[in-house]
């Protein structure tokens, strides 16, 4: 065993979160505090010992992205990877000024081909001081490719993620293995190559936004025959829309299958 590793759900709604504005709760129960969901993102930790120092990682910065952090406690970051670059999975990107300068360094950020040139065609002067301005750029790009292996380094000793090539509608998106561990919060296909990956894994973090079928998510029974068939130990559905009730889906999942809430934590050994 080289450590612990710590899975946080910052987010597990869809994107328009839960409520969506104007209060609008679908079928979610809203006395329930499982029920209320930011959008989709998790922060990763890795520490060598119990309760020791962590390397920490973000996967996407949502728009609820401050907030997120701020639930989990955790200003400082060693790295930032992305799925895509759609906007609830990435248009929080701008609050990483606070965490660059809680680092005192900028923020390294890994993303494919597709999502930095989308990332820097919109948010340029993250990257780069725009002319004109007198603030510095907060970020820097590292591309990943499918398959490849990335390393982060902290205080926590390094944790290494393999970035997995899935189908979201018309776009590809990234889902990623990391010890023991798979996250892909925005999916409608997952192609050979990526079960074959995560085989067996003990824990499945996967979309499921709804039960009616989607032209880029995965609806509830697509998800539980992806589950049924690369068979986790513990699947987590995340990515939820309204008509998804926490409590409802407790009752109604088969055995070794949950619902994400904002906040829970997993934790496995590496």
């Amino acid at each position: 065993m080289s450590g612990y590793l710590k899975i946080t759900i910052l987010g597990c709604g869809s994107s328009g979160g839960v409520p969506r504005i104007g209060n609008i709760w679908g079928d979610c129960d809203p006395d329930e505090p499982k029920n209320r969901r930011r959008r989709c993102s998790i922060l990763v930790q890795k520490s060598a010992e119990a309760g020791g120092p962590t390397t920490n990682v973000l996967i996407d910065t949502s728009p609820d992205m401050a907030e997120q952090l701020n639930m989990a406690n955790q200003g400082r970051l060693d790295a930032v990877l992305y799925t895509h670059a759609h906007a609830d999975q990435a248009h929080g990107i701008d609050d990483l000024r606070m965490v660059a300068m809680n680092n005192r360094a900028r923020v390294d950020v890994y993303m494919d081909e597709t999502t930095e040139s989308w990332l820097l065609n919109r948010f340029d002067y993250c990257f780069k001081t725009p002319p004109g301005s007198g603030y510095p750029p907060i970020l820097n790009a590292h591309k990943m490719t499918a398959y490849e292996s990335v390393t982060i380094d902290g205080e926590g000793g390094p944790v290494t993620f393999e970035p997995l090539l899935l189908e979201h509608g018309s776009i590809p998106a990234l889902g990623f293995k990391m010890g023991s561990v798979a996250y892909s919060p925005d999916v409608n296909g997952v192609p050979q190559r990526a079960r074959d990956a995560i085989a067996g894994i003990d824990c499945w973090i996967v979309d499921a936004l709804r039960r009616a079928p989607h032209p880029s998510h995965a609806n509830l029974d697509l998800t539980l025959e992806w589950i049924a068939d690369v068979k986790p130990e513990l699947g987590v559905l995340t990515n939820m829309h309204v008509d998804l009730d926490y409590q409802t889906l407790r009752r109604e999942l088969p055995e070794g299958i949950i619902p994400a809430y904002d906040g829970m934590v997993l934790e496995y050994p590496l």
